[in-house]
């Protein structure tokens, strides 16, 4: 049986503070069949090598705003996508819809379609668990990373932060974003606020953000730790550049920097950096830090 999809109406995302970006659709099938349209923006030259960014839960490209613009002054191709069950993407209605596996193969779908190649990707929380998934599957379509605050989860234990988190969001009937709004260090306006609730116009088109903390493969018998096991013997066989810049203050990814830079060959050498006054949401607290990281990244490795 296919799933039942909800699509954010359009005028949910006019007139966003800081956001005129032009919306681009891919559009993928589930195993089941049922047809996921994907959002992303898409600035910059065509084809020129694509600068790829991915955000995490409960964001969106938004996320990025502040960021694009310093990014295209590298002339590169500047990509930002929304995960499926975010952003202007679909958005399945279901949470059982929503699995590890399924947020695997829905971006591989997305990569594959697009044909992406030569990718410098940015990638942080959930984008990072999926973004490194992708990485693993496709080296060769990737020419480097930048890892910021995020990490692939081995099925090791959670801490009590993420206990907390996790065992919350099993029980949550909407997602709290009183929370998300505490945890964002960066002064935001109330317009920037409404923004990132924009995709989200009632609790039952948040099944996919509600969804996402239980999906995080920290207990040994998390489904998606195997996964997450053979993804990361695949990565310590990465050895293009791969950096990792992270926010001090990230009570979420703290510590994860330090075994890429040991188990990952092509992050030796690499100038890697910790900000010390950025907290998760790292692209709202220090984005003209992480465009110069990324834009030194990038003439470096070119």
């Amino acid at each position: 049986m296919s799933m039942k999809i909800l699509r954010t109406p359009d005028d949910r995302f006019l007139g966003l503070p800081g956001y005129d970006f032009a919306p681009h659709y891919t559009e993928i099938r589930d195993e089941d069949g049922t047809p996921i349209r994907i959002h992303h923006v898409d600035e910059g030259p065509r084809d020129a090598p694509p600068i790829v960014l991915m955000h995490g839960n409960p964001t969106w490209a938004y996320l990025y705003r502040k960021m694009i613009p310093g990014l295209l002054k590298t002339g590169r191709r500047v990509i930002a996508v929304d995960l499926v069950g975010c952003g202007r993407s679909d958005k399945p209605a279901s949470r059982d819809d929503y699995t590890l596996a399924r947020h695997y193969d829905w971006m591989s779908k997305w990569l594959i379609t697009l044909d992406l190649k030569n990718i410098t990707l940015f990638c942080q929380d959930w984008g990072g668990t999926i973004g490194l998934y992708l990485v693993s599957a496709f080296p060769e379509r990737f020419s480097g990373v930048i890892a910021s605050n995020t990490g692939l989860p081995l099925g090791e234990g959670e801490s009590e932060f993420m206990k907390m988190w996790v065992g919350m969001m099993k029980a949550a009937e909407r997602f709290p974003w009183e929370m998300f709004e505490q945890g964002m260090s960066a002064r935001l306006s109330e317009a920037e606020v409404a923004a990132y609730r924009a995709p989200f116009p009632s609790p039952e088109y948040e099944a996919g953000i509600i969804k996402f903390p239980v999906l995080i493969a920290l207990q040994p018998d998390n489904p998606g730790a195997p996964v997450n096991r053979a993804a990361w013997e695949r990565l310590k066989t990465f050895d293009k550049p791969f950096l990792t810049v992270f926010g001090a203050l990230d009570p979420v990814s703290k510590g994860w920097e330090k075994r890429a830079q040991a188990e990952i060959p092509g992050a030796k050498g690499q100038d890697h950096a910790i900000i010390g006054h950025a907290h998760h949401f790292i692209q709202e607290d220090a984005p003209e830090e992480l465009v110069a990281a990324i834009s030194a990244f990038v003439r470096k490795n070119a």
